[in-house]
């Protein structure tokens, strides 16, 4: 009898006791190491002098930096998230369980609808234009101010980290509406700000804008706010598909296994 009820009871996983919203030790110092190279490509490209950054809206007219300035803000919520989690475990405070609790859903909202959208965005559209014809996007005179590796930084790392995040740790996404209300606001406040950009200055933010038409310009702008919905909704597809696959194999894991 004994040892029938020690076979059906089930098993603790490693590391079961751990909420699926808080990230475990490794994954908590990947955070870290994340924000520093974030704050570390920033400052590199902050302190190059090149001439459009002296120009009207500064770095801030460029969605690259906009994204930049997203994950590290995004990864800085995640590190403080760590840290609350870390301080307030086992205080018993409801207080700062409440805050712990908002620090959670800042930090969740923030990666579905900015810093994974935007940033898989960047990353796609920039090589894309750059394999087509880099000219109309990253033109070889910026290699004599922005060395190779800081190109990668801002570029192409962004999306192995969104993704090791996405992974690690489980993220609630908000409710469907609200979250492409949201990602919509963004696209087409960036596009109002890149249409005010070429009204003030007489300039396109991006190069190839300057080589087609306002047709042509229309249907651009209309496909980008559409390709961050799709990627709004693909994150939301992602995260679902990891932590439900996780959470069927951990279910398999603790079925009792029968002699």
């Amino acid at each position: 009898m004994t040892k029938v009820t020690k076979e059906m009871t089930p098993r603790r996983l490693p590391g079961r006791g751990r909420s699926p919203t808080n990230a475990a030790p490794p994954a908590r110092v990947l955070r870290v190491a994340i924000l520093l190279s974030y704050c570390s490509i920033l400052c590199n490209y902050k302190a190059i002098e090149m001439p459009s950054h002296q120009t009207y809206g500064g770095s801030w007219k460029f969605l690259t930096f906009i994204d930049l300035v997203i994950q590290a803000v995004f990864f800085g919520i995640c590190v403080l998230t760590d840290l609350s989690s870390l301080l307030t475990r086992g205080s018993g405070n409801q207080e700062q369980e409440r805050q712990l609790k908002k620090l959670i859903s800042l930090r969740d909202w923030m990666l579905a609808v900015l810093a994974f959208p935007v940033g898989v965005f960047v990353v796609a559209v920039f090589w894309i234009i750059y394999a087509y014809d880099r000219e109309m996007i990253y033109p070889k005179l910026l290699d004599n101010f922005i060395p190779g590796w800081l190109n990668h930084g801002m570029h192409t790392t962004v999306l192995p980290f969104i993704l090791i995040e996405m992974r690690t740790s489980h993220h609630k996404y908000p409710s469907r509406s609200s979250g492409l209300t949201a990602i919509c606001t963004f696209s087409v406040g960036y596009i109002l700000w890149v249409c005010w950009v070429h009204h003030v200055t007489g300039m396109w933010v991006y190069p190839f804008l300057e080589h087609i038409g306002p047709g042509a310009r229309i249907i651009f702008f209309g496909f980008t706010t559409i390709l961050m919905n799709f990627l709004y909704l693909l994150g939301e597809v992602l995260n679902n598909y990891i932590w439900d696959t996780q959470k069927s194999m951990e279910e398999e894991k603790e079925k009792p296994k029968l002699e």
